[in-house]
């Protein structure tokens, strides 16, 4: 049995975009360039601080572990509550285990990325370059996008009433918007929300960040389980 592709594109671009802005986000520009091209007209001074804050943040940043709390919501049907842990590490080696009644794993060894459903006993298999083509907030997970080139950053319209610091990315060559929200005290994202045209929302809620900390080769290494069906996608990208 296949996973249907609709459940699948909804789980698989959002968590792309979690990975790549609330860990390796804001990497791959160079800390003495320029912040005016990627800001909003009109943009405020804050965003530019915001900005300027988390590029330096993550580019210390090597490692990190979280839990999160996650959040779909699609026109005419209840919203889809899921929580799970998040591990990541330089270069482009990510973790997400989901748990039960909702199992999943997906998987990043820096080469492939791997998403397993053990209630379908499915994996997909997709190659990384060819998934970061797909998402512009992906490519910056293993340097290959680049912040000022790829969005344009914008404030929120209401102010912040949770104590976090918002700021609105919009793709530049188009797809949904991000929304993240900052820490002010620790420059963690915390908050990360991606909503597209057709009114779908994904909202991720990072907690019990640890920041740098030593992580096993293991954890990042796949295997498929015995009797998986295996779904190759997007290898001729």
């Amino acid at each position: 049995m296949l996973k249907p592709e609709s459940d699948h594109s909804l789980r698989f671009a959002p968590i792309w975009c979690a990975i790549a802005l609330g860990a390796a986000a804001l990497t791959t520009m160079a800390p003495s360039r320029p912040l005016a091209a990627v800001m909003a007209a009109g943009a405020s001074p804050a965003i530019h601080r915001l900005i300027e804050r988390l590029q330096r943040h993550y580019q210390e940043t090597a490692s990190f572990t979280a839990k999160f709390d996650e959040t779909i919501t699609r026109p005419g049907a209840p919203p889809l509550k899921r929580n799970g842990a998040l591990t990541w590490q330089r270069p482009g080696r990510i973790r997400f285990d989901y748990a039960a009644p909702q199992p999943e794993t997906i998987v990043s060894d820096g080469r492939t990325l791997y998403d397993y459903d053990p209630g379908l006993n499915q994996v997909i298999e997709t190659p990384l370059k060819n998934a970061i083509k797909a998402q512009a907030a992906a490519a910056l997970l293993l340097g290959a996008g680049n912040l000022e080139r790829d969005f344009v950053a914008s404030s929120p319209s209401t102010p912040s009433r949770d104590g976090l610091e918002y700021a609105i990315l919009t793709p530049k060559a188009g797809g949904p918007r991000v929304t993240i929200g900052a820490d002010p005290a620790t420059s963690n994202i915390v908050s990360l929300t991606i909503a597209d045209a057709l009114g779908n929302r994904t909202g991720f809620h990072f907690f019990a960040i640890r920041l740098n900390v030593a992580i096993a080769a293991s954890v990042f290494a796949f295997k498929v389980p015995d009797g998986a069906d295996v779904v190759t996608s997007g290898a001729g990208s």
